[in-house]
């Protein structure tokens, strides 16, 4: 039995059997967008912890000023005596955040804290209590961001049941036949047969779909979302917690759109692997909630806030936005290589920025999806040495988050690794 094996062993004898694992490859080292196993073997990551280390694997400039901060203190609480750069770090991103409006934030440690929070100060601010969610989003696994999400398995099933109030629409998708006048005559239908306007406190909605399959709303729709909500006295919540942080080529992918959300979540890439997570909103707005009404133990964990204030030093002066453009131009061509060979098989390549997916179908029909080759393909990866991740309502999505510092070499030599994945299954 080999190391990988023993600690798989290991692990399934006292982890939960829901936490589980997609592969048994056990992490000794990482670099950018390398990783050495426990037995010394070598992948390419095409994962980047789900879209976390943007920044690559011990990024030497996160690592310095974490350690800088852990030799002052690792922990004070914020909510008791806080410390100067949780202060700084909220200053850059309310000057960050799309739109010109003032801007306050708040901060917390996960992606599903920061979505049950923007919920709880959209109802505060507005006195309403209806949520507007769409169908294949993902907004965590806690009981209301649950709720949010538009996936079963595994993420709702046996876990019910959800809060009310919460309803689900049809996320625009041309490529399914779902048009953005279907997603707004739902809307419409919504508010004469379910809920009315003045009783929805928010819409909340992913720029890019994650779990869902890498889906991009079209620009034109969250404009019309916008002013459908401003005329409403809806708040639109954006979730960026997986496309924020130069994933996309922007520093949040809403601004494609051209649009300001009255809230935003954010997470993941936020600080280079440590966990932090944050909501950003008008000032109005985020005001609404009283005092101890928000935070957490560990909201603003200091080692994560020297982290990320490191992160938005990198993305800027490493040109972060502009590579996740070139790294997507790059993937985008040599997929849609790979779905010129195998058209019954990869039934679409899209990407926005380093949001990239290459979507599996049977014999050429969008609408026979295809989930046993995607977990083919990302079992047989591990054993080629690259790890890939699935997505998708229907499970049938391969998506590919490589650190946006990944050398253009490396991501080749993966891509060459994935290729030779695909002639062996198909």
């Amino acid at each position: 039995m080999n190391k990988n094996q023993e600690l798989q062993q290991r692990k399934d004898a006292v982890f939960a059997r829901g936490m589980g694992n997609m592969a048994a490859l056990y992490v000794d080292k990482a670099k950018n967008n390398e990783i050495w196993d426990v037995e010394g073997r070598r992948y390419i990551d095409f994962a980047a912890g789900i879209a976390v280390v943007n920044t690559g694997h011990s990024h030497p400039r996160i690592q310095a000023a974490v350690a800088a901060q852990l030799e002052r203190f690792s922990h004070t609480c914020a909510m008791v005596t806080p410390y100067e750069s949780v202060v700084e770090l909220a200053e850059k991103l309310v000057a960050l955040a799309p739109g010109n409006s003032p801007k306050k934030a708040m901060f917390v440690t996960t992606g599903a804290e920061a979505v049950e929070n923007a919920v709880k100060i959209a109802r505060a601010h507005t006195k309403r209590s209806g949520v507007i969610a769409f169908n294949g989003g993902f907004h965590g696994r806690t009981n209301l961001a649950m709720g949010l999400t538009g996936k079963v398995a595994p993420y709702k099933a046996g876990f019910g049941p959800f809060p009310g109030e919460i309803y689900h629409l049809p996320y625009p998708n041309a490529y399914h036949g779902v048009t953005e006048a279907q997603s707004l005559k739902a809307l419409d239908e919504l508010f004469h047969c379910d809920i009315e306007p003045g009783r929805v406190a928010a819409i909340i909605i992913e720029p890019v779909q994650g779990e869902g399959g890498f889906y991009p709303a079209p620009p034109s729709f969250l404009q019309k979302l916008r002013a459908l909500c401003d005329q409403h006295g809806i708040l639109l919540i954006c979730d960026e917690i997986q496309t924020g942080f130069a994933r996309t080529g922007k520093l949040f992918a809403t601004e494609y759109a051209g649009i300001e959300p009255d809230l935003m979540t954010m997470a993941k890439g936020i600080a280079g692997g440590f966990p932090l997570a944050g909501v950003v909103g008008k000032a109005d707005i985020m005001d609404a909630a009283n005092p101890g009404g928000l935070g957490g133990t560990y909201a603003a964990f200091p080692l994560a806030c020297a982290a990320a204030l490191e992160v938005l030093k990198i993305i800027e002066e490493e040109q972060l936005c502009a590579k996740a453009l070139a790294l997507g131009e790059l993937m985008n061509k040599r997929l849609s290589e790979l779905q010129a060979k195998y058209p019954r098989h990869i039934g679409q390549v899209r990407n926005l920025g380093a949001m990239v997916a290459m979507e599996l179908i049977h014999n050429g029909d969008v609408d026979q999806p295809n989930p046993e080759l995607t977990k083919a393909i990302v079992a047989k990866g591990i054993e080629k040495g690259v790890i890939l991740l699935s997505c998708g309502v229907r499970g049938n999505v391969i998506r590919f988050l490589p650190p946006l510092t990944s050398p253009l070499e490396v991501v080749n030599e993966g891509l060459d690794l994935l290729e030779q994945v695909l002639a062996d299954l198909i």
